[in-house]
């Protein structure tokens, strides 16, 4: 027996010793604390006795120690009790159990009755309802209901696992923060991963599996990558909701706002506040106050001051209207293809090219944009004017364009004398981006005005046919074709003004886009400029039962 006195002695006298000379380690304790009133219970040890040669004060506790203060249960194998100061150091097989919700193993335990301050080190573990907390050193404060680490710790909860160089956690509120080389994980390892936070500050609710961030932060969920500052992302949802112009990238998508949305397991991202929305593959850009992309779908949306720059080309163009709306067909498949379409109010600049109408359709199956309602082209100095303008692209330029219904083609040579041809249907074709060939079928109805070698007008050639072609060359008319012609040429003198333009002339030089801002300021025709929409009808067909009733 004194062998064994002696030995648990000098365990105990190395244990004080190391307690002597490290002291007990964290933050620094709260300011203005409340002393306990309450003192320290032993409930049960083995064995206990003194020892004057290693300490006046402290008692010696040997097996099976059970320690009780304000409603908490302590365990540990030896102890140091201190019971003039109302604590104790306690070691081996640590167990703190508060109620039935909270248990914290270690160790090592430093307990002070007075600050109800308890420190443990070595293999600790936190364990509060379905949350586990792992780390080497840990500060539990029972005055503030709050434990902290501060030598790195893993915390694990509901699938989740997060880790950090120092943190805290509240059992009360059940809310933790986590400092420093911050990295969580949904789900939680050996799963392979679904979505990673990386952060230097978060706040996370062990009670709904939201994660807050409020400084830098990379956000990784699958092919989708967030950047914020401050934000909240819902681990369970895959719910993320970010301020302070955060950015979401996604397969060479880019998009950024005063606010975003991003819910991860939809593919599903909305931006609101000076948005930003970038496709790198496609080279174009919208930017608005609201943007909506789905990625899964295909499909994007953006409205409030929307703008859609396309930058594939030397020139940028840019488009405005009420909103933009893009679908995509057949998507991941050999036969995907996407149509833009564009609604109210639209505008586009380029400075080679501009145009205004109602609404605009873009599709990439055949590279047709079509504008709709009182559409109008510029290009140059000519003016395009029908019910319906079709543009056909070849690699971004202009391939064709097609004029449809009360066409009009104008091209203003000064302030009096234009050139002008109107049909049913006028198509134009390019070649590097000039036109060559003009052809215009339908009741073709020109005034032209012929240039000699000086630069000088030579008269006015007004001539009616049912067909038209007009063979361009440096921009100008090198020829004309008709089939059969009814014309005169008169001297520029003797024009009658009555004669100067065709009966639908009309000029929309005050409604064209000068530059790429005033696409935002809409100007509408004049009322007595306004088309009036040709209706197109067909022949019935004949049905049998038609002609059996008349037979």
């Amino acid at each position: 027996m004194n062998r064994r006195a002696l030995t648990i002695c000098t365990l105990l006298t190395a244990g004080l010793c190391m307690v002597l000379a490290a002291g007990p380690r964290g933050p620094k304790a709260k300011a203005q604390r409340k002393p306990a009133d309450t003192r320290v219970h032993l409930l049960h040890v083995d064995s206990m006795f003194f020892d004057d040669r290693v300490s006046l004060t402290a008692q010696f506790l040997v097996g099976n120690v059970q320690f009780e203060h304000d409603g908490i249960l302590m365990y540990c194998d030896s102890a140091l009790y201190y019971e003039a100061s109302n604590s104790f150091d306690a070691f081996g097989h640590v167990r703190l159990v508060q109620g039935d919700t909270l248990t914290l193993d270690g160790e090592v335990l430093y307990y002070n009755g007075m600050d109800q301050l308890a420190r443990v080190r070595e293999n600790v573990v936190l364990t509060h309802r379905n949350t586990v907390l792992y780390t080497d050193s840990l500060d539990y404060d029972r005055l503030y209901n709050l434990g902290y680490f501060f030598e790195g710790g893993r915390l694990v909860d509901q699938g989740n696992e997060l880790t950090s160089d120092w943190g805290e956690y509240n059992p009360a509120t059940r809310n933790a923060v986590f400092n420093y080389n911050v990295r969580l994980v949904n789900p939680a390892p050996p799963e392979p991963p679904k979505s990673i936070i990386i952060s230097d500050t978060l706040y996370y609710n062990t009670r709904t599996a939201i994660a807050h961030v409020v400084g830098p932060s990379n956000i990784d969920n699958g092919d989708s990558h967030i950047y914020s500052e401050l934000g909240y992302y819902d681990t369970h949802r895959e719910l993320a909701y970010l301020l302070q112009r955060s950015i979401l990238t996604n397969n060479g998508k880019r998009l950024v706002g005063d606010s975003v949305v991003w819910e991860g397991q939809e593919k599903l991202g909305k931006a609101f506040g000076n948005i930003e929305y970038t496709d790198v593959v496609n080279k174009n850009m919208f930017r608005g106050h609201y943007c909506l992309y789905a990625d899964s779908l295909g499909y994007m949306e953006a409205a409030d001051s929307a703008v859609v720059m396309d930058y594939s080309q030397r020139d940028t163009l840019y488009a405005h209207a009420d909103s933009f709306r893009v679908y995509t067909y057949f998507i991941d498949t050999d036969s995907m293809y996407r149509t833009v379409h564009a609604y109210r109010h639209v505008r586009t600049f380029r400075s080679d090219i501009q145009s205004v109408c109602d609404s605009m359709v873009y599709s990439s199956l055949d590279s047709c944009l079509t504008m709709y309602y009182d559409p109008i082209l510029w290009q140059q100095g000519q003016q395009l004017v029908g019910e319906e303008i079709k543009a056909f692209m070849n690699d971004s330029t202009v391939d064709s364009v097609h004029v449809l219904r009360q066409a009009l083609s104008v091209e203003r040579l000064d302030s009096i004398h234009y050139n002008q041809v109107a049909g049913k249907a006028i198509c134009s074709y390019f070649r590097d981006g000039e036109c060559y060939l003009t052809t215009v079928t339908g009741n073709v109805v020109l005034n032209y005005y012929p240039i000699d070698e000086d630069s000088l007008m030579i008269g006015m050639n007004h001539l009616e046919s049912t067909d038209l072609k007009l063979f361009m060359k440096d921009r100008k008319v090198d020829r004309i074709w008709v089939p059969t012609a009814n014309g005169t040429l008169t001297p520029v003198p003797l024009i009658p003004p009555r004669d100067l333009y065709l009966e639908n002339f009309v000029w929309f030089d005050y409604v064209r886009p000068t530059d790429k801002d005033d696409i935002f300021k809409w100007r509408p025709k004049k009322a007595d400029a306004q088309l009036k929409e040709s209706i197109q009808r067909q022949a019935p067909l004949q049905k049998l039962s038609d002609l059996k009733k008349k037979q």
